[in-house]
């Protein structure tokens, strides 16, 4: 198929999202209104003035300086309760325009807390409330994921892991550990994440993108992981890919990133296609849609373009993020069987 074929048939596929970042979803209009309402200094108030402060350019640098740093940017507008639900309805309101029906949403009430110093059930509770709003207008399903960074410290975590047991009934699915694993250790985390596992939290780790295949092992053996976010690494270990086999561990895997973040040095290089091909559960996520500028139909059509991916097997991976999804038991039985009738009348 064409480039524009392509498209077409991932737009029209309904679709799950396993890996989505709040802070990395936002409007760039959004940013501009925000500036203009709180008066934050720019050169101008202009859409491409301000994108290359919140986006990979085309010749960019990509490395995780690069790709980390437009969050240093996007951090600045988290100044207000009203922004912070503004932002979560309209990244809802986006999944579901591009026909995504269920929607797993991380936030990191650290880096929404910063500026304006409320705590952090405030922001949990500010998120819950806008995501639960705009999933019954927009008529798609949402769960929430609350992340902890690596460099902010084990405090910060306990912290974290506190506010989500206390929203756990008001949207909150699962805990996360995100940022630079190969600069910063998770072992700091191991007893935040055993209490996690213990209340009964599902559990995703950001293992494989910037360390090697060891970190996806600890996040495995460690930290209890249900999930990994990204993981695309663990081919470089055998060993690791066998676990993942044997445990049955579904990635999030987010090509665009991997490429906008240095991961990959192109795109005919990603390991996507080989993993999934060796058994491994796959899953397609976007990661952070606003910096990579794509939705996730187009990065659907990307992976079939660029990795040989068929539609059946974009179809397959739809389905390994819905027998992975974090929700009771009954209720992912139930979705995977709505997937199921969708994906084969189509």
């Amino acid at each position: 198929m064409v480039e524009a074929d392509l498209y077409t048939a991932a737009r029209t596929l309904p679709k799950i999202e396993l890996h989505r970042h709040l802070e990395g979803a936002m409007r760039l209009q959004t940013l501009i209104d925000v500036a203009q309402e709180y008066g934050l200094e720019m050169p101008e108030y202009d859409i491409e003035t301000l994108r290359p402060f919140v986006q990979i350019m085309p010749g960019e640098t990509r490395n995780h300086q690069h790709f980390l740093g437009k969050f240093t940017t996007l951090r600045q507008f988290f100044l207000s309760p009203e922004v912070i639900q503004r932002v979560t309805r309209e990244a809802v309101a986006d999944a579901a325009a591009d026909n995504v029906r269920y929607l797993e949403l991380r936030f990191t009430p650290r880096a929404l807390s910063n500026i304006i110093k409320c705590a952090y059930d405030d922001v949990v509770a500010w998120v819950c409330e806008a995501a639960r709003d705009a999933a019954q207008a927009a008529g798609i399903q949402v769960g929430l994921i609350i992340s902890m960074n690596r460099h902010e410290g084990p405090e910060v975590g306990e912290r974290v892991l506190q506010a989500a047991l206390r929203y756990r009934d008001y949207g909150v699915a699962a805990l996360d550990l995100a940022g630079n694993e190969h600069q910063f250790p998770a072992q700091p985390f191991y007893p935040v994440f055993e209490q996690a596992k213990a209340a009964g939290l599902g559990i995703t780790i950001h293992a494989g993108e910037w360390a090697g295949a060891a970190s996806v092992r600890e996040a495995l053996d460690y930290l209890h992981a249900d999930r990994i976010g990204h993981g695309v690494r663990a081919i470089e270990d055998s060993s690791v890919v066998e676990l993942l086999l044997r445990r049955q561990i579904v990635l999030e895997v987010c090509p665009s990133s991997n490429f906008d973040s240095g991961v990959i040095e192109n795109w005919a290089l990603h390991p996507l296609a080989d993993l999934h091909r060796l058994g491994v559960k796959t899953s397609i996520n976007t990661d952070d849609p606003l910096i990579s500028n794509i939705t996730l139909s187009d990065e659907i059509a990307r992976v079939m373009a660029a990795l040989g991916l068929t539609l059946d097997e974009v179809k397959q991976h739809i389905l390994n993020a819905a027998r992975a999804a974090f929700l009771p038991d009954t209720a992912r039985a139930a979705l995977v069987a709505q997937f199921e009738t969708w994906l084969n009348a189509e």
